[in-house]
């Protein structure tokens, strides 16, 4: 049964300029709504995906994988473009950070411009290489939900890890990395200075070795990692607007 705060999320007026939003491993479209709404309320036509196995039960995303994340963005991405005849932003929290650059790299001509927060293509947690062997003796370990500053702020995202999705998503992460001087797409990337999921390797590794000309790097000081419900999310919120506002203004569409 799906959590009915994790229910997908579509808004704003028909011929806005299209965004798609995507939410992070073990969580739902609740830590992600609030951003999805403020660009709806600013004219964007926008569309935010449960992604496979989340906002149901950690043993149901045990039994997914990241093909089953990317198929399901892949397939909104393809929907909205084609629905509204023009290429779209994306913005990603976290592993959904990790899925807009994957779709930046495989679909260059359908992707405007990317606004990620804390994304993750890279752990540098020594225990990561070891995933292969403990996913075979437990199916979970404690859970990595919940990572906010702000009191009383919950994500709604599962209490346990499992492990089979999370060496899936591992592989996910080597795609994209592997991938990365394929993303052209004006960036704009926000790094909390707390983030207790994620290091700033990931962030590095796209600073290093993506190709986009038009970036910009940003630093959150009041928030954890998920910052769209932290303290800090009026700014990213703000900053997407303006980002988005204005490569839809240059981006040519399509019939």
């Amino acid at each position: 049964m799906v959590d009915p705060q994790a229910q997908p999320y579509a808004g704003g007026p028909d011929d806005g300029a299209p965004v798609l939003v995507l939410h992070g491993f073990t969580g739902s479209p609740y830590a992600m709504r609030p951003w999805g709404e403020h660009l709806a309320a600013r004219g964007f036509r926008v569309v935010l995906p449960r992604l496979p196995g989340h906002g149901t039960s950690w043993r149901e995303l045990n039994v997914t994988g990241w093909q089953d994340w990317y198929a399901c963005v892949e397939r909104a991405l393809l929907t909205l473009t084609d629905a509204t005849g023009r290429p779209a932003g994306v913005a990603g929290l976290s592993m959904g950070g990790a899925l807009a650059l994957r779709l930046a790299q495989q679909h260059p001509d359908r992707v405007t411009g990317l606004a990620l927060v804390n994304p993750v293509i890279n752990i540098t947690d020594p225990r990561i290489r070891f995933l292969r062997w403990i996913r075979l003796l437990t199916p979970s370990l404690p859970g990595i939900a919940g990572d906010i500053a702000k009191p009383d702020a919950p994500e709604g995202g599962y209490d346990r890890n499992p492990l089979h999705a999370l060496y899936s998503q591992s592989r996910l992460w080597a795609a994209v990395r592997h991938d990365l001087p394929l993303v052209t797409a004006p960036l704009l990337v926000y790094r909390s200075t707390q983030d207790h999921v994620a290091d700033a390797s990931s962030v590095e590794l796209i600073r290093a070795r993506t190709a986009s000309v038009d970036r910009s790097f940003e630093v959150l000081h009041r928030s954890y990692h998920v910052a769209t419900l932290d303290f800090d999310a009026e700014t990213i919120f703000d900053g997407s607007v303006e980002l988005f506002a204005r490569v839809a203004a240059r981006a040519p569409g399509w019939t």
